[in-house]
């Protein structure tokens, strides 16, 4: 069973790094970028931390969130908020 987790980095990452974070939704807004997604275990964690400083990020918070209801999930692309137009 995976944990969803919620990365936050400083600076707004562009499309280019959506690679980098394979299966997790990315939002840039107001100078930080949170990389959100399911983690199945602590060696995937580890490395999605060790990704984040190998490729220069300062990680300024993480944390374990709670899973998206299903309906706020489906048709929502990645990259975007449920509320946000």
């Amino acid at each position: 069973m995976s944990q969803r987790y919620r990365l936050v980095v400083r600076g707004e990452l562009g499309a280019r790094y959506a690679s980098a974070f394979e299966g997790m939704t990315i939002c840039a807004h107001d100078g930080i970028t949170e990389i959100t997604g399911a983690v199945v275990d602590a060696a995937h964690l580890h490395s999605l931390l060790e990704r984040i400083a190998s490729l220069g990020l300062v990680l300024n918070s993480l944390a374990a969130v709670a899973p998206e209801a299903p309906e706020a999930a489906e048709g929502q692309p990645a990259g975007t908020r449920s509320g946000q137009p």
